[in-house]
């Protein structure tokens, strides 16, 4: 007799400070993978970010909208707490390069120390995304570049206009 273990739920988390399309390939093919994938934005208190976390939450929420088993939901603790407290037993991760393998099986590894019900699953960025970072894609704002192969269309119209905002009071200081 098998016994129905209910729906698959992964948790992937990150400060998405923009969210750009490397994240959004991974919640692509992660809620294709799982029944229902959580989104956490989160804090890095080792940077500022350019956004909020609501203002995060909210520009996550925008481009996910298509995916129906997409959840997006703020996070203000360890990951590993968050998972549980989700009723998740799965933490998706994105792989870009080989210093991202370094960082996240440190992680990984630290992740299963604090919570060993908990594994990690990996996912390999597409090679069209693996250059793509939060702070590459915040100097190419910064700097007044272009932004359209970076990040979904519903995002490019905030990220310009808080680069410009940064600008102007930079410029009036």
């Amino acid at each position: 007799m098998s016994t129905n273990p209910g729906p698959v739920i992964a948790v992937y988390t990150g400060v998405f400070d923009p969210v750009h399309l490397g994240h959004l390939d991974v919640i692509r093919r992660g809620s294709k993978i799982f029944d229902r994938l959580v989104v956490g934005v989160g804090i890095n208190p080792e940077k500022s970010s350019l956004f909020s976390i609501e203002e995060r939450v909210q520009l996550v929420q925008r481009v996910t909208s298509p995916f129906p088993n997409v959840e997006v939901r703020p996070i203000s603790r360890l990951a590993v707490q968050f998972v549980r407290e989700i009723g998740a037993r799965i933490m998706l991760r994105g792989l870009r390069t080989t210093s991202d393998m370094e960082k996240e099986f440190t992680m990984s590894l630290t992740n299963l120390a604090l919570a060993p019900e908990i594994e990690t699953v990996f996912l390999m960025a597409k090679e069209t995304y693996s250059h793509i970072s939060g702070r590459l894609l915040r100097q190419i704002a910064n700097l007044g570049g272009e932004l359209e192969k970076f990040v979904p269309p519903e995002i490019r119209p905030a990220l310009e206009a808080r680069a410009r905002e940064r600008r102007a009071g930079e410029a009036g200081a």
